[in-house]
């Protein structure tokens, strides 16, 4: 089992055909459990190479108004971790599944409990944004023995000491935090996009994705050509699910615009 969900990662970057791979994220159990499922796949048909599936926490630090409100939407109509893991194994069959959540989430389970149950639903990776590295050894450790990748994350403000520590331990792939602040919907490209990347294949050798702040197809292609092998896709998604009165077809149409603005040009 060791290494499985960091081969499908890797398998999914390396053929996604475009010039980055597309990272949709979804809140798990928002609008509802099934709506999410729907959205998920039709996530899959419209060209999402990997999906990013929240867990709702009722404390979600790192992300921005959208996603907090669609947590605590989710939890108030009874969305379970269980239930969450369980749309992350029926979608985890069309690809890749990360799943992103709180550190609290984690331990309450028990985290080689947690890491088990993560590995029975083929989920491939697991983000946890309020786990720093230094304390990160035991969920590391446990994620490895179950063949789950831990996604490190990194940002504008990372020292380059603690950029070469994550980025020499990463699994599956960096994930880096385009800017200071947390996730939603931004107008602007920032011009230290270049750089930012640059730092981060400096320091990792395996797939550098970009995440936070990207709301449009044009941001999705500025990111790619300036050097991330991955675009991560959240707030925007997560709104028009919620918006549309049929989330999966809502989340469908905006991907495959974002599928087609990061297609490879033909040769």
């Amino acid at each position: 089992m060791s290494g499985a969900g960091e081969e499908r990662i890797a398998a999914a970057f390396a053929g996604s055909g475009k010039r980055a791979a597309l990272m949709p994220y979804l809140m798990g159990g928002f609008p509802d459990l099934d709506a999410s499922r729907r959205a998920g796949e039709a996530a899959a048909e419209a060209g999402a190479d990997l999906l990013e599936l929240g867990i709702p926490f009722s404390d979600p630090l790192a992300d921005g108004p959208v996603i907090h409100d669609a947590a605590t939407r989710a939890l108030a109509a009874g969305a379970s971790v269980a239930a969450v893991l369980d749309v992350a194994a029926a979608l985890s069959r069309s690809l890749p599944v990360i799943v992103m959540t709180y550190v609290n989430v984690v331990l309450a389970r028990g985290i080689e409990q947690f890491m088990t149950r993560l590995a029975e639903c083929e989920v491939s990776g697991l983000i946890v944004p309020d786990l720093p590295y230094e304390e990160s050894g035991p969920v590391a450790q446990a994620a490895a023995g179950a063949g789950v990748a831990l996604v490190p994350l990194v940002a504008p403000t990372t020292t380059e000491e603690r950029f070469e520590h994550i980025g020499a331990t990463a699994r599956g792939f960096l994930y880096v935090v385009s800017l200071t602040g947390t996730t939603g919907e931004r107008m602007q490209r920032s011009e230290a996009l270049e750089p930012l990347l640059a730092r981060a294949h400096a320091h990792t050798s395996v797939p550098v994705a970009l995440g936070f702040g990207i709301s449009t197809p044009e941001q999705a292609l500025a990111a790619a050509e300036a050097g991330a092998d991955g675009v991560i896709v959240g707030s925007r998604l997560v709104r028009a699910a919620g918006e549309a009165a049929d989330a999966a077809a809502a989340v469908g149409g905006l991907v495959g615009e974002f599928a087609q603005a990061l297609a490879a040009p033909a040769s």
